[in-house]
């Protein structure tokens, strides 16, 4: 029986990680221990940067909608209180977007909302 090298297999894999690896700086792009470190650290930071997008983007439309409701003359808290209390089901992103592009159907909400 034959002998199987495995080297196309090692070749293979390790042109995978540099080609991730490619615009890195210094050893990190072509030494392939130094790119496979920098990789695993790199795709950890991706994962935790995906995580912190909604929770920035959520303060985000928070603070839009507060700066709405202090327009029309209502607290952030009581606006949503009585969104609530009102079975309306808006979430904060299309609250957001109303505020910004239909202001009038936003201070229709807060009049509804005032009473």
């Amino acid at each position: 029986m034959s002998r199987i090298k495995r080297g196309t297999i090692t070749k293979k894999r390790h042109k995978k990680i540099l080609k991730q690896t490619k615009g890195y700086w210094g050893q990190r792009k072509n030494i392939i221990r130094r790119a496979s470190e920098t990789l695993l650290r790199a795709m950890e930071f991706a994962f935790i940067g995906r995580k912190l997008k909604k929770r920035d983007f959520r303060s985000l439309f928070v603070t839009r909608v507060s700066a709405a409701c202090k327009s029309n003359g209502i607290s952030y808290s009581k606006f949503i209180k009585s969104l609530k209390d009102l079975n309306i089901n808006i979430n904060r992103k299309m609250l957001s977007q109303l505020a910004i592009f239909e202001p009038n159907a936003f201070t229709q909400l807060a009049n509804m909302t005032k009473k």
